[in-house]
């Protein structure tokens, strides 16, 4: 008798361990792709100013996210390897993270003012609570979302980071809580200087420039980013 019950309380001192565990596991942050370390050169670069003004819903509606919150987000890609490296920092986001996706932090392909699907998901900016939210890394496609077509292909499925590079206005980045699931902050991509050169269309670093981003429309996108570009590339350059 008093081993068995040495026994079974052994059992349950183990079930009780493992139960935390579970917990410890479920609790943390959710990866949404392969992390890969940052690649020796990039074919372009991304910024996006994320505000609550720019979030709609599902229908194409207006649906204001949270007041006073900023998204700062930058992208580095290599299309030659469907590598692409972020930094992101959320300011005034309050509240968990809410998504039908793996994460709740995404590229979305959709124009400014329409909604659409999401293509990449990045880890959700850390930690939750009333400071800045931060998230940096690199990762390689092939891309998961966790989020379905009709016919069950994942809205990541099939897509390339060439695309973004072919039309970056045509790209939005946003990230979802739980009492704003349309979005907290959201805005459009916008192409910014790689090196000082314009790069595009999966064009390496010093690639002829294609007449619509040579046209002043583009060297003003251009200049408009550029400060936040240097600073961003300033802290990365470790």
């Amino acid at each position: 008798m008093p081993s068995t019950t040495t026994n079974r309380t052994g059992m349950m001192g183990v079930c009780a361990l493992a139960g935390a565990a579970a917990l410890v596991v479920s609790a943390a942050p959710a990866q949404a792709n392969t992390e890969v370390d940052r690649p020796d050169y990039f074919t372009s670069a991304f910024s996006v100013m994320a505000v609550p003004g720019e979030v709609i819903d599902s229908d194409g509606e207006v649906a204001p996210g949270e007041e006073g919150a900023t998204g700062d987000f930058m992208f580095w890609v290599n299309s030659d390897t469907d590598v692409i490296c972020y930094e992101i920092t959320l300011d005034g986001v309050t509240g968990e993270y809410d998504s039908p996706a793996i994460t709740a932090t995404h590229i979305h392909e959709a124009r400014a003012g329409e909604p659409g699907p999401p293509r990449i998901a990045f880890p959700d900016p850390q930690p939750v609570g009333d400071g800045p939210r931060t998230s940096e890394g690199c990762m390689q496609g092939p891309f998961t979302t966790g989020v379905e077509d009709d016919d069950g292909t994942d809205r990541g499925a099939g897509f390339t980071l060439d695309r973004i590079e072919a039309d970056p206005a045509g790209f939005t980045a946003d990230t979802h809580t739980e009492e704003y699931t349309a979005g907290t902050v959201r805005g459009q991509l916008m192409q910014v200087p790689l090196d000082g050169v314009e790069t595009g269309g999966g064009g390496a670093d010093g690639a002829p420039v294609s007449g619509a981003a040579a046209g002043a429309g583009a060297a003003a996108i251009a200049l408009g980013g550029l400060a936040l570009f240097l600073l961003r590339r300033q802290r990365s350059a470790v």
